[in-house]
């Protein structure tokens, strides 16, 4: 059996959406190194705008969304969940600060978490829940024993599909301005003992 669910997402130019690395070491160097948690929600907060209609989320042009707006935009969401010497590396502290921004705007957006010490197969349950009803996943990885991916270790990604592929699962996670297909039984075992997990969304 094979099924593959994608979300729409939103271009900034050639940019799968926002990038940390478009923020200056020199002038902004804690969203160039550990921006990535408020990357995603303002990824987030855009596709809800633009996807859900919830309003007041994305302070600027919804239907051109430009490079400069989301660097702006990014400087407002730094404050919710600033970078810090250990990174944003529990999901109790993205709830926090990005649960703080939502109730500043009123957004009738609730979040929880999803710990990364559940079972592979819940896992699977609960993202095709959440894709399935429109909802993409911000994701915590923090250290994994699988060398490919090392890019996303003590990272916030964001996963925006699925694809049941025979036995295999896969989810397509966006981050550095693209999206990559990763088996996700692969990501999940990250063979280290502290976990971090998802975040979930219901409106």
């Amino acid at each position: 059996m094979n099924v593959k669910k994608e979300l729409p997402h939103f271009y900034i130019g050639n940019s799968f959406g926002g990038q940390q690395e478009w923020y200056s070491r020199f002038t902004d160097f804690g969203m160039n190194v550990g921006g990535c948690a408020a990357i995603t929600a303002c990824d987030c907060s855009i596709y809800f705008e633009k996807y859900f209609g919830l309003r007041g989320l994305y302070p600027f042009d919804l239907q051109k969304i430009s490079r400069e707006d989301y660097l702006r935009f990014g400087k407002i969401m730094e404050p919710y969940l600033y970078p810090r010497w250990s990174g944003v590396d529990k999901l109790e502290i993205y709830l926090d600060g990005f649960g703080r921004f939502l109730k500043d705007r009123r957004a009738d957006l609730k979040l929880s978490g999803w710990s990364g010490e559940n079972n592979f197969y819940d896992s699977q349950k609960i993202i095709c829940r959440q894709i399935d009803a429109g909802y993409p996943l911000p994701c915590l990885i923090l250290n994994h024993k699988e060398p490919s991916l090392q890019d996303y270790v003590w990272h916030w990604f964001i996963l925006n599909g699925y694809e049941i592929r025979g036995e295999k699962f896969f989810v397509k996670a966006v981050s550095y301005g693209v999206g990559r297909w990763f088996d996700f039984a692969k990501l999940w075992d990250t063979g280290f003992q502290r976990k971090g997990g998802l975040i979930l969304f219901e409106i």
